[in-house]
């Protein structure tokens, strides 16, 4: 079907629809917020607004192999958060949250069985650990299970629907508004309650693998997951946190694709150019195969710049039988990495595989960036409620987590709105997003302005040189973030060129708004904090050490009347007794 062009705003309709619970974002937390909610309360209309179409977006869209983090026999949701805290070098961190994540992770990943996942067991039937908290699975389907059990509990869901913006009444959140990416139309969503779980920020940075011709977005990450959750917080002046402690991880080299199953799940060392293991020979000081999991992630990369790379997952070791394995798991996580070994006709039990650093990722279920939240998952918005990688403070959340972040979220929800009717609907302000929304669609096809294409391009490169991308071994400086600051700035301004030929690419122009908005959030954490901390995902070169007094989380929220972003900090409370780096 052809699509619709439209040629001025009075002919794009407008869809008002109202719901108890609204669900920004139908992944992993998502799906799971609405099951929640559905159980605690079967007469709730619950809404989901998702930008592409539930059965497979989000992270695990493609499938999982693994389960991380499922607590095994003998071990407490107190030693998870031990654990967590020293794969961070020993926080700070939100303990109150992970303590409570711990308490409610096993529950949620025992659902997902109930409802039809495949996990892999021993002769005994206890679940198969490939490390010390990741259970393996059957993962292929496990997003279509989660979003099947939403579906079949009452949940309605608006696919193909980006959020734009939040919906405001006075300092309280009602709703979100949005366009369809298919159909053109301007949705208002009116809410009692609305949680957030769009998933992380990937795509601020330029990757090492771009290629305009054919790998735009050969990214780790999800490439769709562009920070639209945390953007449209920012806007309406919502504290976030810890967004400078960024997420590096140690990928295969030209593809960026996952190495834990290689090293975890298939005991393959990494190595150097000299056949060295790089962790016992050259970290073993720091912990070796345990330390914490920024300095094995940033391990490959420090060996280039010592003249010891390229490096390698050295899986010379393994048996006929074990490549096949190995390939049968990454075809329930990332099929593609299959034909890209047979695209080089790569034996990998005679070559090793190479690897290299990510580009790096805004995302809180495996650092601790997002929104601050109050144990009930509420953020400092009124009615505004994080889950998964939206909630900050709790790294490590991994795939289990997010659903436990899910189910807790929905609970804090439920209790919020209790009672609440929803406010007369702002039409002005209805107005004015709509007008916002579909400026670069309407600006017409002989404008002469900015593709999304080549303003996220210009912000990737800015980001990567400036804010400590992989070109530069993810190292900055003072200097480097102000020149940051002051071209994002510059393309802030410029947003008013973007133009967009179709509604695909209004959904493009929209992401690299979001994008620029969390970036620029971005490098105010990586510029107040003045220390380095977690070398690799925070490297400052201008203060290369530890600084006691940054032993807190660093904050901002953008001030409403001068629209500037504020940093400040907030203590760490240690909850869980023990060693801080130990696990």
């Amino acid at each position: 079907m052809a699509e619709k062009q439209f040629k001025s705003l009075e002919e794009i309709p407008t869809e008002v629809i109202e719901t108890d619970l609204l669900i920004v974002g139908g992944g992993n937390a998502g799906c799971f917020a609405a099951i929640e909610a559905k159980k605690l309360n079967p007469d709730l209309r619950v809404t989901i607004m998702e930008k592409a179409h539930i059965s497979r977006s989000g992270a695990t869209a493609a499938g999982m192999d693994a389960i991380n983090t499922y607590i095994p026999e003998g071990k407490t949701p107190e030693d998870l958060v031990r654990w967590s805290r020293s794969q961070v070098g020993g926080g700070p961190i939100r303990e109150d949250l992970a303590l409570s994540n711990a308490q409610n992770l096993n529950e949620a990943v025992e659902d997902l069985e109930r409802w039809g996942l495949p996990i892999i067991r021993d002769e005994d039937g206890k679940p198969k650990y490939r490390g010390g908290w990741d259970i393996s699975i059957h993962g292929e389907q496990l997003k279509p299970i989660m979003a099947e059990k939403a579906m079949e509990m009452g949940a309605e869901v608006y696919n193909r629907v980006a959020a734009t913006n939040l919906l405001m009444d006075g300092d309280k959140c009602v709703g979100a508004m949005g366009f369809g990416v298919k159909d053109g139309k301007f949705y208002v969503f009116r809410a009692k309650a609305t949680v957030v779980s769009t998933g992380g920020a990937c795509g601020l940075y330029k990757s090492y693998t771009s290629d305009a011709t054919n790998s735009h977005h050969q990214t780790w990450m999800c490439p769709f997951n562009v920070g639209s959750g945390y953007a449209v917080g920012i806007r309406q002046g919502a504290e976030m946190t810890s967004l400078e402690m960024r997420w590096v991880a140690t990928r295969t080299k030209d593809h960026c694709g996952p190495v834990d199953t290689i090293s975890v799940g298939y005991k393959s060392n990494i190595i150097n150019a000299k056949g060295e293991r790089i962790l016992q020979k050259h970290y073993a000081h720091l912990g070796g195969d345990k330390a914490p999991r920024y300095i094995r992630a940033n391990a490959p990369m420090e060996e280039w710049l010592a003249g010891r790379g390229p490096t390698y997952a050295d899986t010379t070791h393994l048996s006929p039988e074990d490549v096949r394995n190995l390939k049968t798991d990454y075809l329930n996580e990332r099929p593609s990495f299959v034909l890209f070994l047979a695209s080089r006709g790569q034996d990998i039990s005679k070559d090793p595989i190479e690897i290299y650093g990510s580009d790096p990722y805004v995302v809180g279920g495996h650092t601790q960036s997002g929104y601050w939240v109050d144990i009930k998952r509420m953020t400092t918005i009124p009615g505004l409620f994080g889950a998964g990688e939206s909630a900050g403070g709790t790294p490590n959340k991994f795939v289990g987590g997010c659903a436990a972040e899910g189910k807790l979220a929905a609970r804090g929800a439920v209790e919020y709105m209790g009672g609440l009717s929803l406010p007369e609907l702002d039409k002005e302000q209805v107005e004015q997003e709509k007008e916002r929304v579909f400026a670069p669609l309407l600006r017409g096809p002989e404008f002469d302005g900015v593709s999304p294409l080549e303003m996220e391009e210009r912000m990737q490169r800015l980001m990567d040189e400036y804010a400590g991308g992989t070109s530069q071994f993810y190292r900055t400086n003072e200097e480097r973030l102000d020149y940051a600051l002051k071209h994002l700035k510059m393309l802030h301004s410029q947003v008013q060129y973007l133009y967009a030929k179709n509604l695909h690419d209004l959904m493009n122009a929209h992401e690299v708004i979001d994008r620029l908005d969390v970036a620029e959030v971005l490098v105010h954490h990586l510029k107040f904090r003045k220390e380095t901390r977690w070398k690799g995902w925070q490297t400052r070169s201008d203060y290369p050490e530890m600084d006691p007094k940054f032993d807190c989380f660093v904050e901002s929220r953008r001030n409403h009347e001068t629209g500037e972003i504020e940093t400040f900090t907030r203590p760490y409370e240690q909850i869980v007794p023990g060693d801080r780096y130990q696990p």
